[in-house]
């Protein structure tokens, strides 16, 4: 599979026609001393004032003794009202105390969403505003609102270098690996960079200089601030980005992402920047360490040398400092040897990747739910025609796509990596079980890394160290399994712990997920309409068809309502924002009386318990359309206590800012996620429009519900059957794989030839050579390797005695064989459809022998001695399902043809031939019991009855096969109790 190009560190620098948000950094004003001043007294007056002014005028209301039965029968005087409206009031105070306990600690922390005070509702709201009010002198309003800045964060005392920890694990988020040691040095800093810009200043003129600052509170500094601020828009960060690329900071490393900086660097700014924070000018240098000015010299001198063109790594040259893995970025060596479960690794020209849809080969997971859902689906309405549940007989031959359907098709195949989400799957139940069985409970995950095949697991706040084989990653708050480990987990019966994970994009070899369901708050998506649809498509068709969950509901409001053939029992869609609000707000109540009857905290806690299998199943809602102011602040309230209950909230918005959004995020015109504040830039996993159709219209094509128009579909080859239809080359598929008609290729290039002809004995449609490359290397291939196989495999073909290629390209670019090259499976689809559709219809004699020549044919399964660890890509095929039915339609068929004549020996011959190759067929027990007690035997048809209720076993007998054996043999209920 193609291994998806992704952006070098330069990338950022190329003009972008993005419009994000920019990050509003609150400056302490006057009016928010004064407020904090206000917030202050009045929590003075409300904690401590109410308890002295009861205790000062009232006294203690409660009776300094035990009270005799007499007190009951007291009349009820002025006092005993006072006394109980007083202990009235003393309740409500210690509400209101609890309620800034509560709220204080959770804005101090900053881990979660504040806890709910029973009872609290207007008390809690009202400290909550004092406590933010308070707290605004001393931190940003984004400090006060839970988010995913806090991700990554180490606890203190615990934390490794940097550099080394970057090395190990990814993080989310940038300036999250290095923190001050405290407010003085933060100052200190400050003053440094002053004196030390003001000698820089004086060799170099105007230019000016920033000092990364130490984070405050949760802020951190970002180029995009510091560009907003300076120079007086944030998207001028990429000014600031190219005048300090690559170049040595004092720390040794270098700035390679425009995202990931880090505190105390330095940072040239653009000759028009403008604020306090910069230094232009020398002077004031007295009492400034010398080692802080010659940091900020040596960095001057090296932007000269890159100016002048000076190679800083030269042999010889003063700079020898390594540059470090990017704190924030998966290592790129994390999984050297295994393919990313996020990247596809077929590296394949140009001129291949024609017709194929760029968006579903770079999203391998996404690919390979559509494609596992998809032949599921297949394989339904399969069975659901076989055995005459709709609408009438579609044969085994289902639609072939074409056009922009096709092309999606081959791109699923192409893309999908279905070995990633096993292990994926395999590695978080794995977890899950592991934790249940050390009586532990499951740590609350925001975000998941995938890189280089290891899973790095992003949690909220630590939770100890891990179960093994994982371990911890950077910090504690990283929990690490390698993909070798992962890989010799085995299955385990534990529901999906995460099953609200789900792609949102990539940072070069790293795919990021992010766990919906966890976030505390809602999730707003801004950017053009177009570009968050096809977002919200990618995340809704992940989500209804991914391999790591088990029950999951995805409510699609103000789109999707196309995409519901995908997932009917996942996907439902929704008109309004009214119906919306009206359903959660009656789920939000059913959840947290059922959280509280089962006493759990939270569904994670269900997950781990008894009631596993049965409850606590994610319910992720996707709104594409903004909502009104008034039913933003309704869907934020719902969302405050979301993540507890299991549901999640991705709403999108045209303006960029919504009410209680808790995580910001923006989908820009060149396909790249943003999320300033938290520190994302990634490439966004979409699904566009013109390729959402095309993969509906594949799900649509395969409903099983969906009624047959015209007779069954032909098959895609048919083969002159007759005698002068003799093939240049034969190969036999049915059984044992056999070629006729060729020579062995050499012997260590014999297994990938034959499998790679294999491929297009069963697509004689066209192979896409991308999709014969991932075919036969899953782990990706070089052009230079895929080609010399083509070359082979045509010259071990051959030519037709006219000259005739037998494996060539047709107008599509697609692999197609020559008529002279055949297998079995199409001379039996052949012999079926001549003897139902073609010259058999009107000649008996012409259909038996059909019929008969054709079940000879079946040797045993497709493939029978297929070498263990390749013809993996029969997983994404349904002929497993389809070469039983062709089998048991054929045997079904003679045995009609054999009864005709009342020929019942030979009818049961004809169906105990196709038992062996469709043992499940309940259609071909039912004709064998006709056949059977066409003959007349009642012994005999004693004896297959029992058979079949012995075959039963605890399932006891299909319902269909009890009514007939009841009209056919109405004693063997009896026959089957003595037998049992």
């Amino acid at each position: 599979m193609p291994r998806r190009r992704t952006s070098s560190s330069s990338s950022s620098t190329a003009p972008r026609n993005r419009t994000p948000q920019p990050v509003r950094v609150q400056r302490r004003t006057v009016g928010d001393v004064l407020r904090a001043l206000l917030a202050f007294a009045a929590l003075l007056v409300l904690l401590a004032g109410v308890p002295a002014a009861l205790v000062l005028f009232i006294g203690w209301p409660l009776p300094h003794g035990v009270p005799s039965l007499d007190w009951l029968r007291s009349e009820i005087t002025v006092s005993t009202f006072l006394n109980i409206l007083t202990v009235v009031v003393w309740l409500a105070w210690a509400q209101f105390t609890a309620c800034v306990l509560v709220e204080v600690k959770a804005a101090l922390s900053g881990v979660g969403v504040p806890g709910r005070v029973p009872g609290a509702g207007p008390s809690q709201l009202l400290a909550r505003q004092l406590v933010a009010a308070l707290l605004l002198v001393g931190a940003t309003a984004a400090g006060l609102t839970p988010g995913l800045s806090q991700l990554g964060h180490s606890v203190e005392g615990g934390q490794k270098p940097a550099v080394a920890a970057a090395r190990q694990t990814p993080g989310l988020f940038a300036q999250q690996q290095e923190r001050a040691a405290d407010g003085a040095a933060a100052v200190a800093a400050q003053a440094s960079v002053a004196a030390a810009h003001a000698d820089a200043a004086h060799r170099h003129g105007d230019t000016k200089y920033y000092r990364i600052q130490p984070p405050e509170g949760r802020h951190h500094d970002s180029l995009w601030e510091i560009a907003q601020r300076h120079l007086g828009d944030g998207r001028r960060y990429k000014e600031i980005y190219a005048l300090n690329k690559d170049r040595v900071q004092p720390d040794g490393s270098r700035l390679s992402e425009a995202s990931l900086i880090r505190p105390g660097w330095i940072m040239e700014m653009p000759g028009d920047a403008r604020g306090g924070d910069l230094v232009e000018a020398p002077g004031a240098t007295a009492g400034v360490p010398a080692e802080v000015r010659r940091q900020i010299a040596d960095y001057a001198g090296s932007g000269d040398r890159a100016r002048d063109g000076a190679d800083a790594h030269a042999p010889g040259g003063t700079d020898t400092a390594p540059a470090p893995v990017p704190a924030q970025r998966p290592a790129a060596d994390a999984g050297a040897g295994h393919p990313a479960a996020g990247a596809t690794a077929t590296t394949t020209g140009s001129a291949d990747s024609f017709g194929l849809p760029e968006a579903l080969l770079g999203a391998p997971l996404l690919a390979a739910g559509l494609l596992g859902a998809l032949g599921r689906r297949r394989r339904q309405a399969l069975w659901q025609s076989a055995i005459g549940a709709v609408g009438g007989r579609r044969g085994t031959e289902p639609p072939t796509p074409t056009g922009d359907a096709a092309d999606a098709q081959d791109a699923l195949l192409v893309g999908a990596d279905p070995e990633g989400v096993r292990l994926l799957d395999l590695s978080l139940r794995g977890l899950a079980a592991r934790l249940a069985a050390d009586s532990r409970s499951l740590p609350t995950v925001y975000a998941a890394w995938l890189t280089g095949g290891d899973l790095h697991l992003q949690l909220a706040q630590p939770a100890g160290k891990p179960p093994a084989p994982w371990r911890l990653g950077q910090d504690q708050t990283f929990w690490t399994l390698a993909r070798a480990d992962a890989e010799r987990l085995d299955d385990v019966d534990t529901a999906a712990p995460y099953p609200g994970l789900v792609s949102l994009g990539t940072l070069d070899d790293s795919r990021l997920l992010l766990n919906l369901e966890a976030v505390p708050g809602i999730v707003s998506l801004s950017g053009r309409e177009a570009d968050r649809a096809a977002f919200f498509a990618s995340v809704a068709a992940e989500l209804a068809t991914n391999g790591w969950s088990d029950r999951m509901t995805i409510t699609l409001v103000g789109f999707g309502e196309d995409l519901t053939p995908l997932a009917p029992s996942r996907l439902r869609h929704l008109d309004s924002v009214d119906d919306l609000v009206e359903t959660m707000e009656a789920e939000t109540r059913q959840r947290r009386g059922a959280l509280g009857a089962a006493g759990y905290d939270s569904v994670l806690t269900g997950r781990t318990g008894p009631a596993r299998h049965t409850r606590w199943a994610p319910h992720l809602v996707l709104l594409a359309a903004q909502p009104s102011a008034a039913d933003a602040v309704t869907l934020a309230e719902l969302a405050s206590d979301a993540s507890r209950l299991g549901i999640g909230y991705l709403v999108g918005t045209e303006t960029g800012e919504l009410p209680g959004a808790s995580w910001e995020m923006e989908v820009t015109p060149e396909g790249r996620l943003l999320a300033p504040l938290l520190g994302l830039e990634l490439d966004a996993q979409l699904l566009p429009a013109a390729q959402r159709r095309a993969v509906v219209e594949l799900f649509v094509e395969a409903d099983p519900e969906r009624d047959p128009q015209g007779p069954a579909p032909a098959p895609p080859f048919l083969v002159d059957v007759s005698e002068q239809g003799r093939p240049a080359v034969y190969a036999r598929l049915v059984g044992p794989y056999e070629i006729i008609g060729l020579d062995g290729p050499d012997g260590d290039r014999s297994a990938l030839l034959h499998e790679a002809l294999a491929l297009l004995l069963l697509h004689r449609e066209g192979v896409h050579p991308r999709v014969l490359c991932a075919a036969l290397w899953p782990r990706g291939v070089t052009d230079d390797v895929r080609d010399a196989l083509l070359d082979r495999l045509r010259e071990w073909l051959g030519t037709d005695p006219d000259g005739t290629p037998r494996l060539s390209a047709d107008p599509t670019g697609r692999l197609v064989l020559a008529e002279s090259v055949v297998s079995d499976l199409d001379v039996l689809r052949s012999l079926y459809h001549e003897a139902t559709q073609g010259r058999g219809v009107d000649s008996r004699v012409v259909r038996g022998r059909l019929l008969t020549d054709a079940l000879v044919l079946v040797r045993g399964p497709l493939l029978a001695d297929r070498p263990e660890g390749r013809y993996r890509w029969l997983t994404h095929e349904i002929i497993d399902a389809r070469l039983p039915l062709l089998v048991a339609d054929i045997g079904l068929a003679l045995s009609a043809f054999h009864l005709e004549k009342e020929r019942a020996e030979k009818a049961i011959e004809a169906l105990d031939a196709a038992l062996n190759s469709a043992p499940d067929d309940e259609r071909l027990w039912h004709e064998l019991l006709r056949a059977t007690h066409a003959t007349g035997d009642g012994e005999r048809l004693r004896t297959l009855a029992a058979g079949l209720v012995a075959r039963g076993g605890a399932r006891g007998v299909p319902p269909r096969t009890e009514a007939l054996l009841d009209e056919l043999l109405p004693t063997w209920r009896g026959g089957a109790t003595a037998a049992g």
